[in-house]
Order: structure tokens, then C-alpha cells, then sequence
């Protein structure tokens, strides 16, 4: 690439996290009558669904999340001058007990270097679990710890996190792997959960994942095979919850091996190192093995 060659809007200045400029021929970060009407739409069609299965405080918390989450990569993009659209939330069917089948932002360049792709990478996830943390801890206040046992066959039960442990003992006072207690969740602890849940699986070290971004950075060379063990791991995961069974399928299509960056030479700071291992602590403390099941 010809590193000379400018944009349509001439010379530019780059940040001290730059080691060059990758500069492109084309018109960037579009935000048009077009951009801001898909924008609404999608996130009126999200607003209107989430809200249909779980109410207005699961809705509000749990788009609260999200938005954060994708606007989290959208602003270290526009940081790093790695060219992205505005995130864009996908509404899903009522069936779909969620209600969203989440957001994304489209990233339209190469990443320059490991510390750019550090930065986008970590910082939805880092962002987006700051929210779930207020939410989910919000939602606890109001939810209600009986001895009742809900029906057999008729009610879901969520798993437990490290952290949904750590919240329970510390807003409820008790543990939520007391098999006597029920923790019958408020629609904002329920959006807080599902909070967490999206951000261990957007963790997961797997490709072009957000945990993908952040283990190449960290580790390039070990990349590949720690991709592979972790989606080997889905399959025993999956005969106690299918649904890693589909992201099992998903990753094969997607792949699990992520893309080298514009310049591998540019070394990670001690500050983006310790991004990169807060986002793996993060993981650790949402990733729940058996996210969702019946209660027997």
C-alpha cells in the first residue's frame, strides 16, 4: 500500500498510539441521511422487541449495554482512524427469548497494528461490562429471594457467573448456588444477566471476536491454537447446553484464525497489555458453562 497517498479531506495528524499513517482514498465514517435512517430503524425494531419480551426496564438495560458496548469500538475506532460504521442493532422474533440478536459495528479497513486492534477490540467489552455491572446490580435490589420453588418444567433457569455470585452475596446477602433459595430476577437483573452472558461469549478467543482481537494482540503466535482448543471446548460444552453446539457452527464459518494487522512490529504498551489481561479477567467472571436450562 502506498503509504503516501492522502484522503479526499488531505493531510491529516495521528495520535501518539499511531506508528504511520494508513491513510484511504475513499470517503470514511459515513454519517448520512441513509446511516442515521438505518440506525433508527434498527434500533426502534430492537427497542419495540426487547420490550415485547421482557418490558421496559429490560428493555432500557439491556440496550443500555449493548449500545454501550458497540458505541465502546466505535469510538476507539474513530480513535485509531480505522474507518467503521455506526453500530447497528439487530431486532429478533418474540420465539427468541432475548429479543435482540444483538449489535455490531462493520469495521470497512485493515487495523494497523496490535495496539490499535487492542484498543478496538477490548474496549466494548471493557465498556459494556461497566454497564451490565450497574445494571445487573440495579436488577438485584429489586429482585426477590424466596424459598418458593417455581414450577417444574415451566420456568428457565439462568446460570450462575463468578460475578452474578459476587453481586448476590453482596446486594441480596445470599449465594445463588443455594439449592433452598430461588432468586427470582427483575426484568433489569435479567437484562444485566444476558449483559454478561453476550460479553463472555464475545470474549471467547476465538477469530474476529472481540477475545480473538484481544489474544492476538496479546499473544500472536499462540493465537491459532488456543482458538482451536477453545472451539474444540464447545462441543462437550454443548451436551450440557446445545446452544454452543450453534456457535460451534458459527465459528466454523466465521473461522477461528484471526488476520494479521497492517504492521506486526509495533509492540503492545504496558498499558494495553493490561487492558488486554482486565478483558481476560472479564471472560473469567462471565462465562457461565451452562448458560440457560429448565428447571427440572
Amino acid at each position: 500500500m502506498d503509504r503516501n497517498v492522502e484522503n479526499r479531506e488531505g493531510p491529516q495528524e495521528y495520535g501518539p498510539w499511531q506508528t504511520e499513517p494508513y491513510l484511504y482514498p475513499h470517503e470514511r465514517f459515513v454519517i448520512n441521511f441513509r446511516t442515521i435512517t438505518v440506525f433508527v430503524l434498527l434500533f426502534a425494531g430492537t427497542v419495540f422487541t426487547t420490550t415485547l419480551v421482557g418490558g421496559v426496564w429490560y428493555a432500557v438495560g439491556l440496550l443500555s449495554i449493548l449500545g454501550v458496548h458497540e458505541f465502546g469500538h466505535y469510538v476507539a475506532c474513530r480513535r485509531n482512524n480505522v474507518d467503521a460504521t455506526l453500530p447497528n442493532f439487530l431486532p429478533a422474533p418474540p420465539m427468541f427469548i432475548v429479543g435482540t440478536f444483538g449489535a455490531f459495528i462493520a469495521i470497512k479497513e485493515p487495523i494497523p497494528d496490535r495496539r490499535a486492534l487492542m484498543e478496538i477490540g477490548a474496549s466494548g467489552p471493557i465498556a459494556g461490562f461497566v454497564v451490565a455491572l450497574f445494571v445487573l446490580a440495579v436488577g438485584l435490589m429489586f429482585s426477590v429471594v424466596s424459598h418458593v420453588a417455581p414450577p417444574a418444567g415451566l420456568s428457565l433457569n439462568y446460570g450462575n457467573s463468578l460475578i452474578l455470585y459476587f453481586l448476590s452475596e453482596l446486594v441480596l446477602g445470599v449465594s445463588p448456588f443455594n439449592e433452598e433459595l430461588t432468586i427470582y430476577l427483575h426484568p433489569l437483573a435479567l437484562a444485566g444477566w444476558f449483559g454478561m452472558f453476550f460479553t463472555a461469549l464475545n470474549l471467547l478467543p476465538i477469530g474476529q471476536l472481540d477475545g480473538g482481537h484481544i489474544i492476538y494482540s496479546l499473544f500472536r503466535e499462540q493465537q491459532p491454537w488456543l482458538a482451536r482448543l477453545f472451539f474444540v471446548a464447545l462441543f462437550p460444552l454443548g451436551m450440557y447446553w446445545p446452544g454452543w453446539f450453534v456457535w460451534a457452527a458459527m465459528v466454523f464459518f466465521i473461522g477461528v484464525k484471526h488476520p494479521p494487522v497492517l504492521n506486526e512490529s509495533v509492540a503492545l504498551t504496558p498499558f494495553h497489555k493490561k487492558v488486554g489481561y482486565a478483558s481476560i479477567f472479564i471472560f473469567i467472571v462471565t462465562f457461565v458453562p451452562v448458560p440457560i436450562d429448565m428447571i427440572q
